[in-house]
């Protein structure tokens, strides 16, 4: 069984880090999204392995809305898990 999609939530005191992995259809490498405010990290490597770099998960998220869809990925739920978790990121 191939896995599609992968959370890890880790605590950081009174900090929350988010690391999401989605499989894009188009590519050999895994998406990786990270939200760290603990270490003002956020970042997008995209499945080509280029990547992004914000300064705030605001921009994060608005690049993810302007820039993927669910069928993007091969497995769209995990997309939408995706953003409705990052949804809830300060």
């Amino acid at each position: 069984m191939k896995m599609v999609f992968q959370v890890t939530i880790t605590r950081k005191k009174d900090d929350l880090t988010l690391e999401f992995t989605l499989r894009g259809k188009n590519g050999a490498y895994p998406c990786i999204i990270t939200i760290d405010p603990d270490n003002g990290r956020y970042t997008i490597r995209k499945e080509d392995t280029s990547g992004e770099v914000f300064n705030s998960p605001e921009e994060l998220k608005q690049w993810i809305h302007e820039n993927w869809t669910a069928d993007d990925f091969e497995d769209p739920l995990a997309f939408h898990h995706m953003l409705d978790k990052i949804q809830d990121t300060p």
